[in-house]
């Protein structure tokens, strides 16, 4: 554990005007409050926070920064209080403890709600100031590396998938690689030991290969930089992660020998134009590889980061990628946010988030006004940090950052809401496109619009952006709001008309009172929607028991008032109607995540294919036949049926490995046949039961990374 005297000269070595006082008055509290409690390992818990603190020397974080880090658990496990911190350290330190401090006081009914729910805090209090982020990934990073003294399995996996899907995604929106990097790679390590054991063991035998190589080309690169009159210049090559492989491997479907850049070489400059002139001399000298060209110089990344890519055919016709950048550069690409602090220069320090590069945080504070709940917040969120970037442009030239495969609608939301909202059509480079046409880097957009347009409810199943999504939902969500108001006072006025009653605001007040609602437009809406019955309604004004001679249950009784609706088990198709047949297609095997379409049969009721599946081409001519049908994203529970062809090394206990990755991943084989075997290799067909595509991804990209297995594809 890192004594109080070594973290206090860790920072004065970096800011010597760091209030020294106010360090050591907080190590010393920490370890009071915290006083005898123990970790899962077995360690003083006070050791927790004080190698969090440590964490954030490395990044040059203020003062503050790491005070919040020694006391980040004193209010949620001690006896330590807001208002007592607030008194010992002031009110900066207090704002910040509470943002990073988690909602253990809350009674949160599910593990989802409760990541949900912190991650709402977290959002609103990093928009506040971007420290509060810093100390939460630096708390997730020590947590990640004890993760494996926690004893439940379960509990593991849902803390790593919670890291992969959310701080690393925030890691890289505030720039961080290396924050990012070792946080995909703990929870990689958790989520997937065998694919990453598998790409280590292939990595270090490349290593003993090709060691000379890589310094081969290292010196052709320096002998190219000084015959161009370039010197001073730092190049080296860089072996990419396991996990970024892991995730080229699954992206380009193809397995860990078929990769031609499992090292990247980087070039350190002086000065922009050395970046572009070592560029000029590169690629003159070698051929280019189309599509692999990147100047995130001239454009930067929403993040701040600067840096030019390229791809060539270099020495002895090996495919070797490059990145090149100034030193400045370099720092912000390490260390993100960090690099751009100036604490000596500032005179509060407080993080604004007002910039272009943090627009991203403003947008999520726009998606959490229109989100209905947290959960939902939360699964817009991971839409909007989980997506490599596309830039495009509006008609007067400025620059839109979004994720890949957006859509002319998510550019209108992303310029405007009100633009969104009135979207009736787009011009992409001057011709005009269908809304749901993807986008492309460099794409100049111009969106037409139509005061008299509203949104469309198929715009959800296309768009990408999390903040197109919510405001999308939101609208439908009142409008349906407002159908149901009107069908539901017209259910009461004819209801208490057969009574010979005018129904009247007025006479529902005991209504209210009993169904808990506040005002009449809410039980309005509640009688529309049909989760409450209209005799129940007439009973609570008038007192009598017309529910029960309806067929319905008294509403009066304890029991009743407190017993909450089951919910119906959903279709896992919407776009049909309820208690249609529906059969999925043997041909193509869809599952939750692909884009499907229905073909009624007459007689069977209605079959789903894929989109791409080629028996479509029987119904090209029947038109009538097809159906736009889209997943029921509430539907998570079922399991469905994926069919893989795997091509497998004939070894001894080939078929055990295969079997043991596809277990270890979640799946359960409910199908195997041999399609083909010889001397040497054996072609499976396998039906794996899984959740949905991306589940299915993940077992093909873990078979991928197994030595046995040559060749992995869904059927």
């Amino acid at each position: 554990m890192i004594r109080q005297m070594e973290l206090v000269e860790k920072i004065r070595a970096y800011d010597p005007d760091a209030d020294e006082d106010a360090l050591n008055r907080a190590y010393v509290y920490a370890m009071q409050k915290h006083g005898a409690q123990k970790r899962a390992s077995g360690d003083p818990y006070f050791s927790h926070p004080v190698e969090v603190a440590y964490k954030l020397t490395q990044y040059r974080l203020d003062t503050a920064s790491i005070i919040t880090a020694l006391l980040h658990d004193t209010v949620e496990d001690t006896d330590a209080t807001l208002d007592e911190i607030e008194s010992l350290f002031g009110g900066e330190i207090r704002m910040l403890v509470d943002g990073v401090t988690k909602l253990n006081r809350l009674e949160i009914k599910s593990e989802s709600s409760k990541q949900a729910e912190n991650f709402r805090k977290l959002v609103v209090a990093m928009a506040q100031d971007l420290r509060v982020l810093m100390v939460k990934l630096a708390d997730r990073l020590h947590n990640m590396e004890t993760l494996h003294y926690i004893p439940k399995p379960e509990k593991r996996q849902r803390i790593a998938r919670e890291t992969l899907e959310i701080y690393a995604a925030l890691a890289e929106r505030i720039g961080m690689r290396r924050m990012k990097e070792e946080l995909q790679d703990l929870a990689f390590k958790e989520l997937f030991p065998e694919a990453r054991e598998s790409i280590l063991t292939r990595l270090e035998f490349l290593r003993k290969q090709g060691q000379s190589q890589v310094q081969r080309v290292e010196e052709i690169l320096y002998e190219l930089a000084n015959g161009g009159g370039l010197t001073g210049l730092k190049i080296y090559g860089r072996e990419k992660k396991p996990y970024s492989i892991w995730k080229k491997m699954e992206a380009k479907g193809v397995t860990f020998e078929q990769l031609a850049d499992i090292v990247g070489f980087r070039i350190i400059t002086g000065s922009v134009g050395e970046c572009y002139a070592i560029l000029g001399l590169i690629h003159e000298k070698y051929h280019t590889i189309p599509g692999h060209f990147k100047d995130y110089i001239s454009t930067p990344k929403v993040n701040g980061y600067q840096s030019i890519h390229t791809a060539v055919i270099g020495p002895q016709q090996q495919r070797i990628e490059v990145q090149i950048r100034t030193e400045e550069m370099h720092e912000i690409a390490e260390y993100g946010i960090a690099a751009h602090w100036g604490y000596k220069q500032r005179q509060d320090h407080e993080v604004s988030t007002s910039g272009k590069q943090y627009r991203w945080v403003r947008e999520l504070l726009e998606i959490l006004e229109q989100s209905e709940g947290a959960e939902e917040f939360l699964e817009h969120t991971k839409l909007e940090m989980y997506h490599d970037q596309v830039f495009a442009f509006t008609p007067k030239g400025d620059i839109i950052a979004l994720p890949r495969g957006s859509t002319p609608v998510d550019f209108a939301f992303a310029v405007h809401s009100g633009v969104g909202f009135t979207c009736v059509g787009a011009k992409v480079n001057g011709r005009i496109v269908p809304l749901k046409h993807t986008l492309k880097n460099g794409d100049q957009v111009e969106i037409i619009t139509a005061k008299t347009q509203t949104p469309s409810p198929t715009w959800e199943r296309f768009v990408v952006t999390g903040k197109a999504r919510s405001e999308i939902r939101r609208y439908m969500r009142e409008q349906q709001r407002t159908e149901y108001i009107t069908l539901g006072k017209a259910i009461l006025a004819k209801t208490f008309k057969q009574e010979g009653h005018d129904l009247t605001e007025k006479m529902l007040e005991p209504a209210l009172a009993v169904f808990k609602k506040k005002e009449t437009d809410d039980l309005y809406a509640e009688v529309g929607e049909g989760l409450i019955n209209r005799n129940q309604v007439y009973d609570a004004v008038f007192h009598t028991r017309k529910s029960e001679s309806a067929g319905v249950k008294n509403p009066f009784t304890a029991a009743n008032l407190k017993k909450k609706q089951k919910k119906a088990v959903p279709m896992p198709i919407r776009g049909l109607i309820p208690g249609m047949a529906i059969h999925f297609a043997g041909c193509c095997h869809p599952i939750p995540g692909d884009k499907i379409v229905g073909i009624v049969a007459t007689g069977k009721g209605v079959t789903i294919h894929t989109m791409d599946c080629d028996t479509l081409e029987n119904y090209a001519d029947a038109p009538e036949k097809w159906l736009d049908v889209a997943w029921d994203a509430q539907n998570q529970d079922d399991l469905f049926v994926g069919r893989v062809k795997v091509s497998l090394s004939h070894e001894t206990a080939a078929l055990a490995s295969v079997a043991n990755v596809i277990a270890k991943d979640g799946g359960n084989i409910s199908n195997l046949k041999i399609l083909n075997r010889s001397s040497d290799f054996f072609d499976l067909m396998i039906d794996v039961e899984v959740k949905n595509s991306r589940h299915l991804q993940n077992i093909i990209s873990s078979l991928r990374a197994k030595d046995v297995v040559q060749a992995v594809d869904r059927v």
